[in-house]
């Protein structure tokens, strides 16, 4: 029997980091089966939640191809276990608290505002 329900949700932007060849498998997987990378997400995060598997071997296939291609040598032995590169941290502008400083620009539709 096919289940056609749908289920209303709601969807937030969310400002995640995440290892940059991971993120390219991510989204290289997710285009390959021409999906959203957030779709993609979510379903892996459904199926964890679940305790199953969120792949058959045949999409396995195509992660090991895709992890070769853009050369994620990482495996779940690395979960947790991954630190920031110095020179990733020294571009944040991180400093010893870890805060980072933002520093906004004005829009360009919007006349700077003038403060004391």
């Amino acid at each position: 029997m096919i289940n056609d329900s749908k289920f209303v949700v709601e969807r937030v932007q969310t400002g995640v980091r995440m290892e940059k060849r991971i993120l390219k498998v991510l989204k290289g997987f997710a285009e390959y089966h021409d999906m959203t990378l957030g779709d993609l997400l979510e379903g892996i995060v459904l199926h964890a939640f679940d305790g199953k598997t969120p792949f058959r071997a045949e999409s396995l296939g195509r992660i090991r191809e895709l992890k070769k291609f853009y050369g994620l040598d990482l495996d779940s032995r690395a979960s947790h276990q991954l630190v920031e590169s110095r020179r990733r941290s020294a571009q944040s502008g991180a400093g010893k608290t870890g805060v980072r400083t933002v520093t906004k620009k004005p829009r360009a539709d919007k006349t700077p505002v003038k403060t004391k």
